[in-house]
């Protein structure tokens, strides 16, 4: 059982940062972030495997950086230019993946922490 628990979470204006913290009782091979908006399916937003490969979305590649300090097992996910579209719920997950995009290749789940992007 691995337990994940996002912080970081917060209303920023478009063009603002944020960055988020998950903080993990434990690594497997592929960390991920995803994100969901009302009324919207979860969607993957970037991944890191345990060999510290990253993976990311079209809509937030050369905004986001996903990195994980496996010393203090947390995982994070920085977040520049941020648009109002980037509102939503945002997740972190850990699994033994295939496909990092696919929610259902995870195994556990944080709570989630409420990003905001105001215009």
């Amino acid at each position: 059982q691995i337990q994940l628990v996002e912080s970081g979470g917060g209303s920023v204006q478009a063009g603002g940062s944020l960055r988020l913290s998950c903080t993990t009782s434990g690594f497997m091979t592929t960390m991920g972030w995803f994100r969901q908006a009302p009324g919207k399916e979860r969607e993957g937003v970037a991944a890191i495997n345990w060999d510290g490969a990253t993976s990311y979305s079209d809509s937030v590649k050369g905004r986001f950086i996903i990195s994980k300090d496996n010393t203090k097992k947390i995982l994070y996910l920085q977040m520049n230019a941020l648009k109002p579209d980037d509102t939503a719920m945002y997740y972190c997950a850990a699994g033994q993946t295939v496909n990092w995009l696919r929610p259902d290749d995870y195994a556990f789940w944080g709570q989630g922490t409420q990003v905001t992007v105001s215009s």
